[in-house]
């Protein structure tokens, strides 16, 4: 407070334009005892270079107070000119002239974006009063803006939370948003109720997936969070919080945003390193909390998703046979591969088989129409269903109508795709029948590829089979089945994608693992649905 009980501004910096220096030293000594730092310029021209210096070093003053009377342009034209220049329109402008000032003075330095008008020689307090409220009412405007701003941000970081298609994905997006929001790099870790943490970085330096910094991190999240729920935001200190996990080889203390899902199943993390003086302000803390909040509800559906799908998977694999534990099958030499899913998509149905009957080798590669755990049990029982009816039965034929048959009775809503081929290695027949699956491709030594004119509806739908479609292989022969997934692209035909698949067969090595191998090499990569394959030729 000074003498007079008024409020000071100390700190403030002023910048003083008037062409007289007399004028200049006068105001800037009322100013100076009253405790702002003080910039005086000559013209119009200095102020606008003085200002794009202070602008590019990030020491702009609070506030300009402008001769309207100045040699090169007046003071409302330099007003006018900051204002078109977006960083520096917030700054606040107070004109002033020692001329006898009418009203229409008044009006245009108002109309050119100044903030108030002073008629010199004034009062020092009335100076003073006049540079404290031009400052206020900046800061609150400024306080406004920033406050806007801020919500915006946090509202396209949800949006980009709720896109997030899987955890790794949404752990990204909230870190992407923690570090616009502060700004300062950020790390956020996801953590479900099987205890796996999911990380996501922003303006981080690099760091191993492995990193055992974030792995500490992660564990002390867990602990911090264990029987709490809701939002909390607290600062660990650097002995306490792992070196590198913003900064490779820095120690620093980090203030931490941890959310906890009601069930407590469910943690968010949102860390930032502490800005010195290490200060929380309450608004902040209100943002990240939202962004934490907003992330454990995001995450509850994808982790549970995760969990259902890893269970798929895993049922799956149970009932396929690896490619080193396949059924020994005289006369005939198997590859298999499957290749679940991208981790954003679910997972599906397909499957492959290879049987010994009675009247040779059943091979089989399938999909079931859909996707999750549903499809992967079905799955399951198709597959038992068939390896029972080949203890009596071999006809491709009568296999695919009882396949059929079960569908109608036990999943009546079901649907799904097969195709089943039944190899004599004797004589090398083939006979094969097709129930709305990609027919096999034929590999003849000398790069002829061709599929078998296999065709037959759907299983499920009760409709009559053809007859199997039937055709020889010869030693050097090879026979190739495979599931949609691996070819199928959203947008492409797959009259087109079947021919794409033919060409690469084509020219693929003679071998059957280098055939699968270049297949999935070309096809194969984040694919949006399962890759069943099964490779044959005359052992």
């Amino acid at each position: 407070m000074d003498p007079s009980g008024t409020q000071q501004s100390p700190g403030t910096t002023v910048l003083v334009v008037d062409d007289v220096a007399a004028s200049r030293y006068a105001m800037g000594a009322v100013l100076q005892r009253a405790g702002h730092r003080v910039v005086p310029v000559a013209s119009g021209g200095e102020a606008l270079m003085e200002l794009d210096v202070r602008l590019r070093d990030g020491t702009l003053p609070d506030v300009a107070l402008v001769d309207v009377g100045l040699p090169d342009m007046s003071g409302f034209e330099l007003c006018r000119r900051l204002r078109a220049q977006p960083p520096m329109a917030a700054l606040p402008v107070v004109h002033f002239s020692a001329a006898a000032t009418a009203p229409g003075d008044r009006c245009r330095g108002l109309d050119s974006g100044g903030d108030a008008y002073l008629t010199v020689p004034a009062e020092p307090l009335e100076i003073q009063a006049v540079v404290r409220a031009a400052v206020r009412g900046a800061r609150r405007t400024t306080g406004t803006d920033t406050t806007v701003r801020r919500l915006t941000l946090l509202a396209e970081a949800v949006i980009s939370v709720q896109a997030a298609r899987c955890p790794r994905e949404l752990a990204t997006a909230a870190a992407d948003g923690t570090a616009l929001l502060t700004p300062s790099p950020a790390v956020v870790f996801v953590v479900g109720p099987d205890g796996e943490p999911y990380r996501g970085t922003a303006r981080c330096g690099p760091a191993d997936a492995d990193s055992t910094a974030h792995q500490a991190a992660a564990r002390l999240v867990t602990r911090l969070a264990e029987g709490r729920t809701g939002a909390l935001t607290t600062v660990v200190p650097a002995p306490l919080w792992p070196a590198g996990v913003f900064r490779t080889g820095v120690e620093e203390d980090a203030r931490l945003t941890v959310a906890t899902a009601h069930d407590g199943r469910t943690t968010v993390c949102l860390a930032t390193p502490v800005r010195r003086p290490a200060t929380g302000d309450p608004a902040d803390d209100g943002l990240r909390a939202r962004l934490a909040q907003a992330t454990v509800l995001a995450a509850e559906p994808l982790l549970m998703y995760q969990v259902e799908r890893r269970v798929a998977l895993t049922l799956q694999r149970s009932f396929l046979p690896r490619p080193h534990k396949l059924p020994h099958l005289p006369g005939v030499d198997i590859v298999v591969r499957y290749v679940p899913a991208s981790e954003q998509a679910e997972i599906g149905g397909d499957f492959y088989a290879a049987l010994r009957t009675r009247d040779g080798v059943l091979t089989a590669v399938g999909d079931v129409v859909g996707h999750s755990l549903d499809a992967a049990t079905v799955m399951v029982e198709i597959r038992h269903a068939l390896r029972a009816y080949c203890v009596d039965e071999s006809d491709p034929v009568v296999l695919a109508t009882r396949l059929d048959r079960m569908l109608q009775r036990y999943h009546p809503d079901v649907t799904a795709t097969v195709c089943l081929a039944l190899l004599d290695p004797g004589s090398g027949r083939v006979r094969i029948a097709n129930a709305g699956h990609i027919p096999p491709l034929i590999l003849r030594d000398g790069g002829d590829a061709r599929y078998a004119d296999a065709r037959g509806p759907l299983l499920g739908l009760g409709l009559e089979r053809p007859p199997a479609a039937e055709c020889r292989l010869h030693r050097t022969d090879r026979l190739l089945m495979i599931t949609d997934g691996l070819i199928e692209t959203r947008g492409t035909p797959l009259t087109t994608s079947m021919d794409q698949l033919r060409t690469a067969a084509a020219g693929a090595p003679a071998g059957l693992d280098d055939l699968c191998d270049v297949l999935l090499g070309c096809f194969g990569q984040d694919r949006e649905d399962d890759i069943a394959m099964l490779a044959l030729r005359l052992g």
